[in-house]
C-alpha cells in the first residue's frame, strides 16, 4: 500500500507540473502573437468570416489569419504556386522576356513570403495543440494520483481450511 499512495503523490505532483507547463505554453503563444498586433483581414473566409477583424491571439485566429494569407498570396499569384510562377519565370527568361520573367519572379517572392507567414502561423497552432494535450494529459495524471493515494487498504480474511470426511 505503501508504493501506491507515493506513486499516487507523484502522479499529482507531475499532473500539476503539466498544467502549470501546458498554461504556460499556452499563454506565451497567446502573448507573443498579441504583441505582434496582427488582426484577420475583413475577406476571411474562415468559419464563415466569424473571426474577420479580430486580433489574432489564440488558435482560431492564427488559423484563421494563415487561411487568408493564402488567399490574398493565391490572388496575387492568380493562383499558380511557387513551383509553377519559378518554371514560368524560367520559361519566360529562356524566350528572351525579361519583363514576364520579372513579373512572375517578384509573383514568386510574394507566394514564398506568404508560405514563411502560413508556416509561423501554423507554428503558433501546433503549440497550442501541444499546450492543450499536455493540460489534458496532467489532468487525467493527477486524478489518477488522486485515485490512488484514496484507495483504502482491504484486509485478507483468512479461512480455516474445512475438510470433508
Amino acid at each position: 500500500m505503501k508504493a501506491t499512495k507515493i506513486v499516487g503523490i507523484l502522479s499529482i505532483v507531475a499532473g500539476i507540473v503539466m498544467i502549470v507547463a501546458g498554461a504556460l505554453t499556452w499563454g506565451m503563444v497567446g502573448s507573443q502573437l498579441k504583441a505582434e498586433k496582427i488582426t484577420v483581414p475583413g475577406d476571411s473566409q474562415f468559419m464563415g468570416g466569424a473571426y474577420a477583424g479580430k486580433e489574432v491571439a489564440g488558435p482560431l485566429t492564427a488559423y484563421a489569419q494563415a487561411d487568408a494569407i493564402n488567399m490574398h498570396a493565391m490572388k496575387a499569384s492568380e493562383g499558380k504556386t511557387y513551383a509553377e510562377l519559378g518554371a514560368l519565370a524560367t520559361e519566360a527568361k529562356e524566350a528572351g522576356d525579361t519583363a514576364k520573367a520579372e513579373e512572375y519572379q517578384a509573383q514568386r517572392n510574394t507566394v514564398m513570403n506568404g508560405s514563411f507567414l502560413r508556416a509561423s502561423l501554423f507554428s503558433s497552432v501546433i503549440a497550442y495543440g501541444v499546450a492543450a494535450l499536455v493540460i489534458g494529459l496532467g489532468l487525467i495524471v493527477g486524478l489518477i494520483g488522486w485515485a490512488l493515494t484514496s484507495m483504502k487498504p482491504v484486509v485478507a480474511e483468512t479461512v480455516e481450511e474445512v475438510k470433508v470426511v
